[in-house]
């Protein structure tokens, strides 16, 4: 059990007595005060200058520098572990905390609970067409990119599904492949558009009725690509881009793009993320 602390008067009177050439002993017997406090307060008076108590940092933390690293490890190896499972942990380690605790000790090595960002779901091939894509474009000059025109469909949803998932991660690592969701693309949405665009402005936006087919596709292209393209004033030799959807890469809707001279970019499977 901790002891009551002196009164500033007895521990100035201890220096006093050890200003005067008087040695631990004998200041000890004299005040009845043990020696091990005399020489702590002789130090501190010292190091400080002042026999004052000096502020102190808080309460000690109930986690251990050993708890804490551990934690660190479990976020770092599992980034969308939930601080449920981190203290249930903490208690098989026996060092029973408090969420908010837990919270703290993880920021201060840097980490933070940030909302998981969607991405596609890669497989090696995938990443190896994307790296290679990016290698053959890196060079592009401003020109080449004010050429092309951008296309996609979306869906807009009146009720979507937005589940998400909060991660321990640094800054400038959203991106890093265990903080981010897989994703892959399902079928449903309430409107569906197709819209393209350039660098010199939008192209033409056009509400998809129904399940959109190959057929459907080329429709829309011979309708709306051309006439974009000639708005933007992008003139004839401007480059199309598309994903690989089977509906873009059907047959009717490549020969609806031959037969029209149109300059396709070449595309990465799963990445539309890199459609701006």
């Amino acid at each position: 059990m901790k002891s009551k602390e002196l009164s500033v008067d007895l521990r100035d009177k201890i220096v006093s007595r050890h200003k005067s050439g008087e040695g631990y002993r004998k200041i000890t017997a004299a005040l009845k005060v043990p020696m091990s406090t005399v020489a702590s307060i002789i130090r501190k008076w010292k190091k400080f200058g002042t026999t004052r108590t000096l502020p102190r940092a808080g309460r000690p933390s109930k986690l251990s520098d050993r708890g804490r690293r551990a934690l660190v490890r479990e976020v770092t190896k599992n980034p969308m572990i939930t601080l449920s499972e981190l203290q249930r942990s903490s208690v098989e380690r026996g060092e029973p905390c408090r969420r908010t605790t837990i919270s703290a000790a993880i920021h201060q090595s840097g980490l933070y609970g940030r909302v998981a960002r969607r991405k596609p779901l890669l497989s090696k091939r995938h990443k190896a067409a994307r790296l290679e894509f990016a290698k053959r474009h890196l060079k592009d000059s401003q020109t080449m990119r004010n050429k092309i025109l951008w296309s996609d469909e979306t869906k807009i949803e009146l009720f979507g599904v937005n589940a998400r998932r909060h991660v321990w991660r640094k800054p400038g690592t959203a991106h890093h492949e265990a903080n981010t969701i897989p994703t892959v693309k399902h079928g449903g949405g309430s409107i569906m558009l197709w819209g393209c665009f350039s660098a010199a402005g939008t192209g033409r936006l056009v509400r998809i009725e129904g399940k959109m087919n190959a057929a459907m596709y080329r429709d829309i292209l011979d309708k709306n690509l051309l006439q974009s393209a000639l708005d933007l004033r992008l003139g004839r030799r401007f480059i199309f881009q598309q994903d690989n959807d089977p509906k873009h890469t059907a047959k009717i809707s490549k020969q609806w793009l031959q037969d029209h001279s149109v300059n396709v970019l070449e595309w990465p499977s799963q990445s539309p993320d890199l459609n701006p």
